[in-house]
């Protein structure tokens, strides 16, 4: 049975207590015990005080308690009871991280938490295990099993260096007008467009647009960009075939750098960007006089991070393509509109990554080391800034 504290404050406890409750920010904990020792000392029960202020009985009780065997600071000042026992021990914890970084049974695409649950008490003397219990560990390591990523892993070997270095270097040369660095890449897009016309945003209400849309079918895109000025240029195809390509190194040549010696290109591997895709579009005599105005420079294999094209695609996709454009001439004009104000601005690519630092990131003895998707994040991380 408890006993029955009675609270009988002093002028001065009282002048205290209502400066707590009539003052800036307080802990919450720290006011509410002020409120029951207020009420308290005007004759409220234990019941009432619990209902008005919002607490329990057993609230109530401990801090008339702390205040009538102790003092004010007291009963204003209760250390925080300590939360239930965790489920898991450390040991289990670990178990159980080490468990979700596995793979999954037989017959399962991913651990869900029901699943980590119930292999925990197989593997432990819990008789039950609750998912919450599991997905409280789990995102205290930050840990989603649920979830995974795509990810090229290269093997960092010779040609992937000699391919790297080759590209560090060009852009790492001064600028030169007559022997220009243009990056060169392509992507897919879709044409996507609305069922229903979307409702413009007004006040208090931002822009609607139906969940339901139609494709369109798709377009692709082929991106120029000059590595040493602020120059890029986007033209929009229905297909990438060697045609494609060949036009584009006829365009690059013939008009977007006319007065040019050598224009070095920087671009992937892919099966089209080959100089038989020009002679596959034109004429021996036209294929041979284009080419001996272009350099191929090809990233390594699984580096397209290497290639400023990529990069300016990414910045194209985030600041222009992020919404349904349903038409390929819109598309064509927004492009354009985007690929215009860019060049204007003067913006450009400010490349950081070199040859030497390259060296230092991946170690003296890179040609013969394997880098994991880790390492290779660190390197990503200072290659370019806008």
């Amino acid at each position: 049975m408890h006993i029955r504290y009675s609270v009988q404050l002093t002028k001065e406890e009282a002048t205290e207590l209502n400066a707590i409750l009539a003052g800036g920010q307080q802990e919450v904990r720290r006011v509410k015990r002020a409120q029951i020792l207020l009420a308290s000392h005007a004759g409220q029960t234990d019941e009432q005080i619990a209902a008005t202020i919002h607490v329990g009985t057993s609230t109530v009780y401990r801090t008339k308690r702390n205040f009538v065997e102790g003092n004010l600071a007291k009963a204003l000042n209760e250390n925080p009871r300590p939360g239930a026992r965790r489920k898991l021990s450390g040991k289990e914890e670990a178990l159980l991280v080490a468990t979700a970084c596995s793979k999954p049974p037989e017959g399962r695409a991913r651990w869900t938490m029901q699943l980590l649950a119930g292999i925990m008490i197989e593997l432990t003397d819990h008789e039950e295990l609750s998912r919450e219990t599991v997905r409280r560990r789990l995102a205290e390591n930050e840990l989603k099993p649920w979830r995974k990523k795509m990810w090229c892993i290269p093997k960092v070997d010779a040609d992937y260096v000699a391919h790297m270095e080759d590209v560090l270097d060009l852009y790492a040369e001064p600028p030169d007008s007559k022997q220009p660095v243009v990056c060169f890449d392509e992507s897919p897009t879709q044409l996507i467009g609305e069922v229903r016309q979307p409702i413009p945003a007004e006040p208090g209400q931002p822009e609607r647009y139906d969940s339901e849309y139609k494709r369109n079918g798709t377009a692709n895109l082929f991106v120029f960009v000059d590595a040493n000025q602020s120059w890029r240029k986007v033209k929009v195809t229905d297909h990438r075939a060697a045609q494609d390509f060949g036009v584009c190194m006829k365009d690059m040549v013939d008009v977007h750098y006319p007065n040019a010696d050598k224009i070095r290109v920087v671009m992937d591997n892919l099966s089209t960007h080959s100089e038989a895709s020009l002679y596959r579009t034109f004429a021996p005599e036209e294929a041979r006089r284009l080419l001996r105005r272009i350099e191929f420079h090809f990233v390594p294999k699984h580096a397209s991070w290497l290639n400023m094209a990529e990069i300016e695609i990414g910045v194209l996709r985030g600041q222009c393509l992020d919404r349904r454009i349903g038409e390929r001439e819109y598309l064509e004009s927004e492009i354009a509109a985007w690929e215009k104000h860019r060049n204007d601005s003067g913006e450009k690519i400010n490349w950081m990554f070199t040859v030497e630092k390259a060296r230092i990131k991946m170690g003296q003895a890179y040609p013969e080391l394997e880098t994991t998707s880790q390492q290779l994040e660190s390197v990503r991380s200072s290659v370019a800034r806008y």
